[in-house]
């Protein structure tokens, strides 16, 4: 995280940027707590099985479908009112899972509850980080932005791992769904007293299609669906299939979360130095060997051995997922203007939400009936689509 001076140096004077930093960092570490706990919770207290979970995913991606027509029908609200909102619903949610009872029902409407307000906030974020930067710094500020968020998330999922490794005898999820509760609500008074009226991005407020990103668009669609399945299910094999522990499933996320920091400038300088098509080829055909491994670890290795093999393979589904960034920058080099660009990339993140309800509903349905093989199969066949569709796009200097 850089020093407060250079901070300052970023930001603009008389903004409410350092509510807003403090309001992002706090929410990092409630949303590291819960995210870390959240899978062991479902499985362990809620008894939710492959096809529940499934369930459960489609209605917490759900609200990232609504975000367009909420942030249409209340376009009249500046971006620090929405940003409010949403740490108002996700307090809401975070208090329902504390003091709800642990049945499927409530379990799924808060998740529900709690990613609403997490989607509002999420498409505020940029917008206020750029209105608070100095011109020719909005690039800084969202990274020091991003930063704060994994900082504050990566000490949650750490707190995770040493209290359910020091409390292993009563696994305290009430307690810390509390903790969690309090951390949103701390979170929501540095909110309140963010001031301003800066205007929502008005390329989050529609769909924008144009026969020129169709392909892109397909992308999005085969990313989604191979995206789901490891997000949606791939803690759950090592819950339920292996029963790995909460603390485990931290500790899993938090040393992804580290792996990505310090990957993540390095894909970059390859996509610029590859192309985007190259990495979106390649990305895939890489995911392909880990889907194997990860649907197949039990039957070439001993159950432990196994187990760490898909750890490790859970870890660079993470890291080559970050090769998505190569499908922004061939939006970009098709766009006419960066308002077009950001209208697109809009879309396409519309576009990937609609895919993955279906696919969590869908994946958890073949995990049940046919096995934990079949679902990462089909997760591979997802991943060589994508190759294949990626490879017929036309390089940059055809395109520009």
């Amino acid at each position: 995280m850089k020093t407060k001076a250079s901070i300052q140096d970023i930001y603009r004077e008389g903004t409410s940027f350092r509510y807003f930093l403090l309001c992002i960092l706090i929410t990092g570490l409630s949303y590291g707590l819960y995210k870390g706990m959240l899978d062991n919770y479902l499985a362990e207290v809620v008894a939710m099985g492959e096809m529940d979970r499934g369930i459960t995913e489609f209605f917490r991606e759900l609200p990232g479908i609504a975000l367009v027509f909420i942030l249409a029908a209340f376009y009249m609200l500046s971006a620090e009112t929405l940003f409010k909102a949403g740490a108002v619903i996700m307090l809401v949610g975070m208090g329902m899972h504390a003091l709800l009872p642990g049945t499927k029902v409530l379990a799924t409407l808060a998740i529900c509850v709690y990613s609403l307000g997490e989607h509002i906030q999420l498409g505020m974020k940029s917008t206020l980080s750029l209105q608070y930067a100095k011109s020719g710094r909005g690039g800084e500020a969202q990274g020091v932005q991003n930063a704060v968020n994994q900082i504050g998330t990566l000490v949650g999922y750490l707190v995770i791992v040493g209290a359910f490794s020091l409390l292993s005898a009563k696994q305290p999820y009430t307690l810390f769904f509390a903790v969690a509760a309090v951390l949103a609500a701390v979170s929501l008074l540095f909110a309140m007293k963010i001031t301003g009226k800066s205007e929502t991005d008005k390329t989050k407020r529609r769909f924008y299609f144009h026969k020129k990103y169709r392909k892109y668009y397909m992308l999005e669609m085969f990313y989604g669906a191979r995206k789901q399945v490891f997000f949606t299910f791939g803690p759950y094999v090592l819950i339920l299939f292996y029963g790995a522990n909460a603390a485990t499933i931290s500790l899993l996320f938090a040393v992804s979360a580290v792996a990505c920091f310090f990957a993540a400038p390095l894909v970059g300088r390859i996509i610029d130095r590859l192309g985007y098509k190259t990495v979106m080829v390649a990305d895939t055909l890489i995911l392909v060997i880990v889907c194997f491994f990860y649907g197949f670890a039990h039957h070439l290795f001993p159950k432990e051995i196994a187990f760490y093999v898909c750890c490790v393979n859970y870890i660079l589904d993470a890291i080559i997922s970050l090769a998505s960034m190569a499908s922004n920058v061939y939006v970009q080099a098709l766009s006419d203007s960066a308002d077009e660009t950001k209208a697109t990339i809009s879309t396409g993140v519309s576009i990937n939400h609609v895919i993955t309800i279906f696919i969590a509903l869908f994946g958890g349905w073949i995990w049940q009936a046919l096995g934990i093989e079949t679902l990462f199969l089909v997760s591979a066949v997802l991943g060589l689509c994508n190759s294949a569709y990626a490879a017929t796009i036309q390089p940059r200097k055809e395109v520009a």
